[in-house]
């Protein structure tokens, strides 16, 4: 009987019928839920009744897991406590709650002050995620829906909160992501060069905007600025949608509308996650 066949972890039973559950996973996730803020320490017996398994089976995931560093052992005791890759999660997870608790009204003031749909996206790879979004507040035609949602990916490299989020990268990452981008053609201006697209995140560099002018698809043009957290890494971007059906201008023209609130909005954001410019 392999691992994948065998009885899940006492209270945990799923009905998958489409056989896409992973129950090597959902152990390996259990164990690492065993530890609680009053049972932080644990050995593998501990370990072996949390989770509803035998001490054999237990300690194979065990040593998996502390080969990844998702747990750490004392040599003392012998017994075990979270990593540091387990610490990192947490707090990832914390670091982006506090983001979405801290920019939804900003986004919505910015919604609302412009007419357009905001949004706040993260990095991950090659791809920008959603991560929150805000309709306009006016009855009016200028809000649109794009058929986004938080948690929505979309390319990194023909999008304008992809691009804020590249422009900050380190080289090396951003070589390594750029490795791993297929810039295929999807908007009539899309950027399918990789070194025009690095020239273009220079500019955002420079400039401190990214836009977007129908590179991911056609008629939709968007403006994006990147977000700091306290250390003055580039953690998010806000950007501004905008489609030529509801705003048959320049670039140039909407820029000008669009881009000072957007401005302003980004600032804010990372004002409140702690964020001092240098003077």
């Amino acid at each position: 009987m392999t691992d994948d066949e065998s009885p899940r972890p006492r209270g945990r039973a799923t009905s998958d019928p489409s056989g896409s559950f992973s129950v090597s996973l959902e152990r390996g996730l259990s164990i690492l839920s065993a530890f609680t803020g009053n049972r932080s320490v644990l050995g593998i017996a501990d370990l072996a009744r949390a989770v509803g398994l035998n001490k054999s089976t237990t300690h194979r995931y065990v040593a998996t897991l502390t080969k990844l560093e998702y747990i750490q052992q004392d040599p003392e005791t012998k017994k075990y406590f979270l990593g540091p890759r387990a610490i990192d999660l947490g707090f990832a997870a914390i670091d982006s709650m506090e983001l979405t608790r801290v920019a939804g009204p900003l986004l919505q003031t910015l919604a609302d002050e412009t007419g357009f749909t905001a949004s706040m996206g993260l990095c991950d790879g090659p791809d920008v995620v959603y991560v929150d979004r805000r309709r306009s507040g006016r009855r009016s035609s200028l809000a649109m829906d794009l058929n986004l949602h938080v948690g929505s990916r979309l390319p990194a490299y023909c999008t304008a909160m992809g691009k804020v989020l590249l422009a900050y990268r380190d080289p090396v990452a951003l070589r390594q992501i750029l490795d791993r981008t297929d810039m295929a053609r999807r908007g009539p201006k899309t950027i399918t060069n990789r070194e025009q697209l690095t020239a273009a995140l220079a500019k955002v560099r420079q400039s401190g905007v990214a836009v977007n002018d129908e590179e991911l698809a056609p008629g939709l043009r968007s403006f994006a600025a990147p977000v700091r957290d306290r250390s003055g890494e580039v953690v998010a971007a806000v950007n501004v949608a905008v489609h030529l059906t509801v705003a048959p201008t320049t670039v140039e023209a909407l820029a000008g509308r669009v881009e000072p609130p957007l401005r302003r909005a980004a600032a804010e954001i990372s004002k409140r996650l702690g964020y001092r410019p240098q003077p």
